[in-house]
């Protein structure tokens, strides 16, 4: 083989198919899904290009390293665009066809995608998640005579959870509760943020792998906090040595195959002041308002009006950090947005079963204030025909979660 006769693009099959989180039938179902709204919007072939769409509709989950993945999707078609650096790992754990292109010659990856999307042709694309220069190359490689808009019809797709997704989910659930006690039971005054949360993500991980032997194991992580680092919901895990009297945060997020859930919980070290206890106890009655609104026929923005007001109504609402709630399925703290189910003012989606959703307040107060920091519980909520199942076990509140000391 010289330099101009290596393959631009070509099938790797290397290895047999591996398990993927669900069976063919439900990825089968899934591209049912897909392909009607290419027929309504009169698209001929999708090019997706984002980790969460890929993921849910072929159940590989790439890691891009710089590098383009796509999954193109038409009537009869569904294959996987993935680097040569990835070997036969894609084809392994893609459901339909994979090709591997090369990196011998620049924009392969859209020769690849050409061959079997075709040009000039109506492709769905992820508007979303497609960056300027992707589009220029898309558009050079593929001349498509329209291109269409689809992340949000995917989205709305993806926010109604099968029965199989449901399951998974709930054993994620299962599996953050556990990751949560693991936590409860190394936190001590003198310990550092870093060892609560090492411990956490550890009794997760072994878990996952003794409920799920055939997946792959990424991204399971804590974000355990204390003081004022309680103040931000995503702020990231330091050496911080807990004091007493600290209030902390407990986060805890199981991967299961590219599927998130979480567990959040406010505790505190030793003992709570008067003023803490005060933010605590009305953050909690704000949590369990919230779960009694998440039902069948409630709107997103409804549910969100009800919390405003009870907020409202104790000069409390200007602590409000941020929505009260959002989806789960194929999520991440770096992939993955079903926005049009989240718990906030500008969304009017009617809660429906079979949507999977949290319920979450939190509110901060500023350092210098009575009881300054991060107050914030997380549950996770499945919509049923009459109402909704809660299936976060881990409890919340004063009762439970002052360390080492009675309230």
């Amino acid at each position: 083989m010289t330099q101009d006769t290596r393959p631009q693009f070509h099938p790797f099959h290397n290895g047999e198919k591996a398990p993927l989180p669900f069976a063919p039938a439900e990825y089968d179902a899934r591209l049912s899904g897909l392909r009607a709204i290419m027929a309504d919007e009169g698209i001929d072939a999708c090019v997706l290009t984002s980790m969460h769409n890929i993921a849910y509709y072929s159940g590989f989950l790439y890691c891009a390293f710089g590098r383009p993945y796509g999954l193109v999707v038409t009537p009869t078609e569904c294959v996987t665009i993935a680097a040569m650096i990835d070997g036969g790992q894609p084809w392994r754990r893609s459901h339909g066809d994979a090709l591997t292109y090369t990196d011998w010659t620049r924009d392969n990856f859209w020769r690849a995608v050409a061959h079997v999307a075709g040009t000039g042709r109506a492709l769905g694309i992820e508007g979303d998640h497609l960056t300027r220069s992707a589009e220029a190359a898309l558009r050079a490689h593929l001349t498509p005579r329209a291109l269409v808009e689809i992340h949000a019809q995917t989205a709305a797709q993806r926010m109604r959870k099968s029965p199989a997704e449901i399951a998974l989910i709930r054993a994620g659930a299962q599996v953050a509760d556990i990751g949560g006690e693991a936590i409860r039971d190394t936190i001590a005054i003198g310990t550092r943020e870093i060892d609560v949360a090492m411990a956490g993500r550890d009794a997760m991980e072994l878990e996952i792998a003794r409920r799920f032997p055939d997946a792959e194991y990424r991204d399971t992580w804590v974000w355990f906090q204390s003081g004022p680092n309680t103040d931000g919901a995503h702020n990231p895990v330091t050496a911080r040595v807990i004091e007493a009297g600290d209030i902390l945060s407990l986060n805890t997020f199981p991967m299961i195959s590219g599927y998130y859930t979480a567990l959040e919980r406010t505790l505190f070290a030793g003992h709570v002041d008067p003023a803490s206890l005060a933010l605590w106890e009305a953050n909690v009655a704000a949590h369990e308002l919230g779960l009694s609104l998440i039902r069948p026929g409630a709107t997103c923005a409804g549910i969100t009006a009800r919390i405003n007001k009870f907020l409202a109504e104790r000069d409390l609402l200007q602590y409000r950090s941020f929505g009260y709630g959002h989806s789960f399925g194929i999520l991440s703290h770096y992939y993955g947005r079903e926005a049009g189910l989240e718990l906030r003012e500008d969304i009017d989606t009617v809660l429906e079963p079979g949507m999977v959703i949290s319920m979450e307040p939190m509110l901060t107060v500023p350092e210098g204030q009575p009881g300054a920091g991060g107050y914030r519980e997380h549950d996770i909520l499945i919509v049923t025909e009459t109402g909704a199942e809660n299936i976060t076990g881990f409890p919340y509140g004063p009762d439970h979660n002052v360390i080492g000391s009675a309230v």
